[in-house]
């Protein structure tokens, strides 16, 4: 499943971030590219522990925690701490899949990478070029949200970043380890999260909504690794 979660940040929060940012030392992405992956990654990036990089990632994970959606999606687990990227003057990353397991950095645990995570520090107009494309059955999907919005789609996907060619495209990526790994049970259950909440919003009283409910947890207590 492929979901786009808007306003993940306010505007006064994606400036002060994106502030931080254009005044930030950056370096070579390939620091946190796997083999494969560091053939075809060409960008900038903050590296790990970057005292930036820990201060902005902590606002980014305040806020998924306030989203409903967020979390109905994702169903988080484990969330591996944001990182930062930048694309500029022909910067692209090329098709690629993310790691299976990553290691959170000084000390950290290992999680599943499940689900990834891009979210926009740079408005569609600031850049040309610069789409993720995310593959799945149904065909490529090119994303180019918002600053502020974020994209949360299957970590399994071949995905890539297409080349910025004027301006530059700032966001941060990340991925979580999810309590229910299969992406299939995960929509599932996300569909039934968002009629059930349809349901309460539109007939409260419907003698249905408690059922659905209940159907709900005995689905995440069957499917969910806590």
């Amino acid at each position: 499943m492929m979901i786009s979660i808007p306003d993940v940040l306010t505007p006064e929060q994606v400036r002060q971030c994106r502030a931080a940012l254009d005044a930030a030392d950056w370096v070579d992405g390939k620091i946190t590219a796997g083999f494969q992956s560091g053939k075809v990654k060409e960008n900038s990036q903050l590296p790990e522990g970057h005292p930036v990089a820990q201060q902005l990632g902590q606002v980014i994970l305040d806020a998924l925690s306030k989203s409903l959606l967020f979390m109905s999606a994702a169903l988080p687990a484990r969330v591996f701490p944001p990182l930062f990227n930048r694309y500029a003057g022909g910067q692209h990353f090329g098709p690629h899949v993310d790691n299976a397991i990553r290691q959170v950095p000084f000390g950290g645990p290992r999680i599943r990478t499940d689900l990834s995570c891009t979210l926009f520090f740079s408005d569609p107009d600031e850049y040309e070029g610069g789409e993720l494309v995310v593959e799945d059955l149904y065909g490529h999907h090119a994303v180019k949200l918002p600053a502020g919005h974020m994209v949360l789609y299957p970590s399994s996907s071949l995905h890539h970043v297409r080349p910025v060619t004027a301006g530059a495209r700032v966001a941060s990526f990340f991925w979580l380890q999810s309590m229910v790994r299969d992406d299939g049970e995960r929509r599932t259950l996300f569909d039934m999260d968002m009629a059930i909440l349809a349901l309460n919003k539109d007939m409260p009283d419907h003698p249905g909504i408690l059922s659905l409910t209940n159907t709900y947890h005995n689905l995440l207590r069957r499917w969910a690794e806590v």
